[in-house]
């Protein structure tokens, strides 16, 4: 999966999707807060190929995009968008192939921008990155490349404040980053950093009104850090797991701060820690939560419709979905955790 998978909906629910063989499932609370519906199959009865991508438009529908067989060695892409916690999403639609025709290129990623428009970025045959975005009025504007070299898997798309589109590129010693300068312009390839980039573990999200902050493991040093474009990587923390982390902002004894999620390497339990957004030169700290899961397990942070902190975790191996919420006490409490 790639993006955050534990989704609020604009009726107040929350859903979880997950990729399982050759097809994605989804689950939804019945009523906010309350049980949940048993996994049902996405889009329909297409099979899918590995590397499904999940964003969140500001109007609250999920945008979902995957691989889907076209024929021998052949490959394209799909879209879905899941308007609505209890109802089916529609049908897989075809978004095409960065390279027109050809087998998957790498694992994509999307964004949402401010107008509802999808936007889908994936690794192209080249090594470069290509984009294609929906219309307003529906259907999709033609693919883009936004050019770049050694592309590696997996990018990580976020959507500024501004309803902008930004999006960042693991690259062989380094990030590339491309950001819109005004809606439905083609994203700009901007400044490089230069690090040790484990491929795998970006994640970006918006920290400010005027910026997104891209998180990513050091390869040479273990640690998580931060960047932001204009300025140098921060090292926040040593990570806790492999691959990327979930990460979300809310607010937490009234100050605005960011919250990170990771599934222990060593105890398989989930590790969080919490910093003033956009101060990580405070250093942050892991604070151990739940029960030890399988190796496969991921987690996904959210706020519900109280702006309450929620967590999820999942394993593919065991189906089982754990939750927990942060309770209404100082500091980052969480409640007890529920198996779903």
């Amino acid at each position: 999966m790639n993006g955050d998978w534990l989704l609020l909906g604009r009726d107040g629910r929350l859903s979880v999707y997950l990729p399982t063989g050759d097809a994605a499932l989804w689950r939804a609370e019945r009523v906010p807060e309350g049980a949940w519906e048993a996994p049902r199959r996405l889009g329909g009865d297409q099979a899918l190929r590995p590397g499904l991508a999940v964003g969140r438009g500001p109007d609250g529908y999920a945008h979902l995009v995957a691989w889907r067989p076209t024929g021998a060695d052949r490959s394209g892409l799909v879209h879905t968008t899941h308007f609505r916690p209890l109802l089916a999403p529609l049908d897989w639609e075809p978004a095409g192939h960065p390279n027109k025709q050809g087998d998957r290129t790498g694992t994509p990623a999307v964004a949402v921008d401010a107008q509802g428009r999808a936007h889908v970025f994936v690794r192209n045959g080249g090594g470069g990155l290509s984009m294609v975005a929906q219309k307003e009025k529906g259907g999709w504007d033609p693919w883009r490349d936004l050019k770049g070299r050694g592309v590696q898997e997996a990018p990580t798309a976020a959507t500024a404040e501004t309803g902008l589109v930004e999006v960042y590129a693991p690259v062989p010693d380094g990030v590339l980053h491309w950001r819109q300068d005004k809606a439905g312009a083609r994203p700009v390839l901007g400044e490089r950093l230069d690090a040790a980039v484990r491929p795998g573990t970006l994640r970006a999200l918006a920290t400010s009104a005027g910026h997104t902050t891209v998180l990513y493991t050091d390869d040479g040093t273990g640690e998580l850090c931060a960047w932001r474009p204009g300025g140098k990587p921060t090292p926040l923390v040593a990570a806790a797991g492999p691959g990327p982390v979930s990460a979300v902002r809310c607010v937490i004894d009234g100050h605005d701060c960011t919250v990170v999620a990771q599934r222990s390497a060593g105890s398989g339990r989930v590790a969080f820690a919490a910093y003033p957004s956009e101060l990580e030169e405070m250093g942050a700290a892991w604070t151990e939560s739940g029960p030890a899961l399988p190796a496969d397990a991921t987690v996904s942070l959210a706020l519900d419709a109280d702006g309450r902190l929620v967590a999820a975790a999942l394993s593919p191996s065991s189906g089982q979905l754990h939750l927990t919420r942060r309770k209404d006490e100082a500091g980052l409490a969480l409640g007890a955790w529920q198996t779903v």
